[in-house]
């Protein structure tokens, strides 16, 4: 009987190295992770996280959240931003990429609109910067009114050295007018120039004894934008443009009185 008990001893003792002697060979996969949860998020947000950071992992992260009424209230009185908030909402929404922190954009430029300034859409779909002109504004035109007694008025009149401009367009191409801000598209103005040997003219201002009168009207188009984005209205030339060279005219310079004095333009011709 005692030889049977030390022999039973033996072999347990044996067994129990043997148990922690090191396995060969591949070890188990580490148990799979489950996701995010509230708690996780409060345990981040209490641990001193950056807003950002914790708000990048909700996104980046499978998660799967409690966001009924108390559980909401239970998140914010433990001091979780209303943007991660947001965006554990929006993770079970399927709408991750929608939060107040990450608004859809839609800017539709390229990297080349990177300043005010007109732009054009080019063959390949892509923002180009519209060429710019020096304009000249003196007056001319010189006239006698009856009903002025006889007093001399005179327009004022905006000239482009040169006959043509560099850039081509046609009916439906894309303007893409970048203002400044506190500018409105509606103060843009389209021109049709009155084509010379060797400058193109348009009219800016009717002289009149008594005010001030634009007569821009004569040498303008209608068109229609619409704001895209902060700061930026798109519009198509209109349909019915005909062959010719034309000019966008920023907002500032239309009235400017004296022959040294100089504005900008944007142009570009319409081919027959």
């Amino acid at each position: 009987m005692r030889l049977r008990s030390t022999l039973l001893a033996l072999a347990l003792t044996t067994a129990s190295l043997h148990a922690q002697e090191p396995v060969e060979g591949p070890l188990p996969p580490p148990p799979a992770q489950t996701g995010l949860n509230n708690q996780t998020v409060i345990k981040m947000t209490k641990a001193g996280l950056e807003d950002s950071i914790i708000l990048e992992t909700v996104r980046s992260h499978v998660g799967h959240y409690a966001t009924g009424p108390d559980d909401l209230i239970a998140l914010k009185s433990a001091g979780v931003a209303p943007a991660v908030i947001a965006a554990m909402q929006a993770k079970n929404s399927g709408f991750a990429t929608h939060t107040p922190e990450a608004p859809v954009n839609l800017t539709p430029v390229s990297p080349n609109v990177d300043d005010i300034g007109v732009y054009y859409k080019d063959h390949d779909a892509q923002w180009q910067n519209m060429p710019l002109e020096l304009v000249n504004y003196r007056q001319g035109g010189a006239l006698k009114s009856v009903l002025t007694n006889n007093i001399v008025k005179k327009d004022m009149n905006g000239h482009v050295n040169g006959p043509s401009a560099k850039l081509e367009l046609k009916a439906g191409d894309q303007v893409l007018l970048f203002a400044p801000a506190g500018v409105e598209a509606e103060e843009y103005l389209l021109i049709h120039f009155r084509q010379h040997q060797d400058n193109r003219e348009f009219r800016t201002e009717t002289g009149n004894v008594f005010h001030t009168q634009t007569g821009a009207d004569r040498d303008s188009l209608l068109f229609v934008a619409k704001k895209v984005a902060p700061h930026m209205f798109q519009f198509s030339l209109p349909a019915d443009i005909k062959p010719g060279e034309y000019g966008v005219l920023p907002p500032g310079g239309a009235n400017v009185r004296g022959m040294a004095n100089a504005g900008k333009i944007y142009t570009f011709a319409v081919s027959k």
